[in-house]
């Protein structure tokens, strides 16, 4: 199919999209938008109520905000409390993922039974892996699990019902298929576009989600008990972040129309795989390569504090003038996921022989912290956020760079799953925010 003369005409056709749906900033502050559903201090419009978790960076003391070392919560748990608490022997996502769905900490024969119901339902339909994963391999590994979740509601006799029960079996069956789909799906890219060899592991329902993911992408399946604990770890870690991140609240905004989970989850699975949002490790692992080639010496404190200069300026790696992993949306004093992430990450470098590459981080992280705050007016603190790391471990695990942002949709569907439960269960009214037209009319 010749398509060069709709992509000329594209081309041509831009200049008059820009004309036409400019806005200026000046009437954006005559109306009193927020843009990004925030305010101007970054805080976000509040646009609902749960109980499912909590992101703290602040706290009131006699009416003045003070920036805190960040808190996040768990259905009332700090997430530094549940990851202390997993008991020797014993991988947390699952119990956690418990936690989250159903509001409760689960006692042992209530975990036992649902490892049981995710173990036993780690399978796809009938020849799935071959006609819609393997015959449409995809480069892009978040579409192609997206396409493989709406093509399973063909395979749902009750797909579109949106009874609690019918919609918390949807979810169970999800959480437990996205590990195949996405180690599924890289594979047949893998083999039809890097013409490599191609292996299809099943999941071992005794194994946990850590330890499956590790099992079916490795070609030996083997792994150490290190790699699948911090696995676990980052995966608890990415699982919740509150109702108003983006793909959350795409997941709560769907919902609320009456759509189908299938729909509901592949909608925020496109949200996610954007890099402001679930790409955003990869952008830091960019950065750091890019840093790593421009700098003579990577233990050189002060080249790489020049080169981070250059960055900050719009002069050095993607003249976005941004050093990635760095500052958060919510956060101020620290990112709780990065300062618990930050100990297990040292103990894998140190396992694999990468401790040089963690002192770069470091140095990294210590720089451009500081530069930010000297350079630029933030008014609630510079930290570096998860993503700054969650790229380097994966890395570390031999874990490819197309399944970055699968890995996180993999953690992220408990969360999803989570919010659309309470949104059917709370809520009654579809989410329709408010856009002020500012078009001239052209007629009387």
């Amino acid at each position: 199919m010749d398509s060069s003369n709709i992509s000329m005409y594209a081309s041509r056709m831009c200049d008059t999209c820009k004309k036409n749906d400019s806005i200026s900033e000046e009437l954006f502050k005559q109306y009193g938008v927020n843009r990004g559903l925030r305010d101007v201090n970054g805080k976000g419009v509040l646009t609902g109520l749960t109980n499912i978790s909590q992101v703290l960076a602040f706290k009131d003391e006699n009416g003045v905000k003070v920036p805190i070392d960040g808190e996040l919560w768990y259905r009332g748990y700090r997430v530094n409390s549940l990851i202390n608490d997993i008991k020797p022997g014993e991988f947390g996502f699952e119990r956690i993922a418990y936690l989250l769905l159903f509001g409760e900490k689960p006692t042992d024969s209530q975990f036992k039974e649902f490892c049981n119901i995710i173990g036993e339902n780690r399978t796809l339909p009938t020849n799935f892996t071959r006609d819609v994963i393997m015959k449409a391999p995809s480069k892009d590994i978040m579409n192609s699990m997206t396409r493989s979740i709406l093509t399973l509601a063909s395979y749902d006799d009750n797909a579109l019902s949106l009874e609690l029960e019918n919609s918390i079996r949807q979810c169970l069956l999800l959480i437990a298929q996205f590990p195949m789909l996405a180690t599924y799906a890289y594979h047949a890219y893998n083999h039809y576009f890097c013409d490599t060899s191609m292996y299809i592991h099943r999941p071992d329902p005794n194994l946990s989600t850590a330890e499956n993911i590790l099992t079916m992408l490795r070609p030996d399946q083997k792994y150490t008990e290190l790699e699948a604990r911090i696995l676990d770890i980052a995966l608890i870690l990415h699982m919740e972040h509150g109702g108003g991140n983006n793909s959350t609240f795409t997941t709560r905004v769907v919902t609320s129309a009456g759509t189908d989970t299938y729909s509901a989850v592949a909608a925020a699975m496109c949200s996610l795989k954007g890099p402001k949002h679930g790409g955003a490790n990869i952008k830091v692992m960019d950065m750091m390569s890019n840093i790593k080639a421009n700098v003579s010496d990577i233990n050189d404190r002060e080249e790489i504090r020049s080169y981070l200069s250059k960055m900050l300026a719009g002069e050095a790696f993607d003249k976005k003038g941004l050093i990635y992993g760095l500052g958060h949306a919510i956060y101020s004093v620290s990112d709780p996921r990065e300062v618990i992430f930050k100990s297990y990450v040292e103990k894998l470098a140190a396992d694999k022989g990468k401790s040089q590459e963690m002192a770069f981080y470091n140095i990294v992280e210590e720089e451009g912290i500081d530069l930010i705050r000297h350079s630029r007016k933030i008014y609630k603190g510079v930290c570096p956020n998860v993503d700054f790391y969650s790229g380097f471990v994966y890395d570390m695990l031999g874990i490819p760079s197309e399944l970055y942002t699968p890995l996180f949709a993999i953690a992220r569907i408990v969360g999803w799953s989570s919010h659309r439960i309470e949104e059917l269960i709370c809520m009654n009214k579809i989410i329709r925010p408010a856009y002020m037209s500012v078009m001239e009319k052209n007629e009387a």
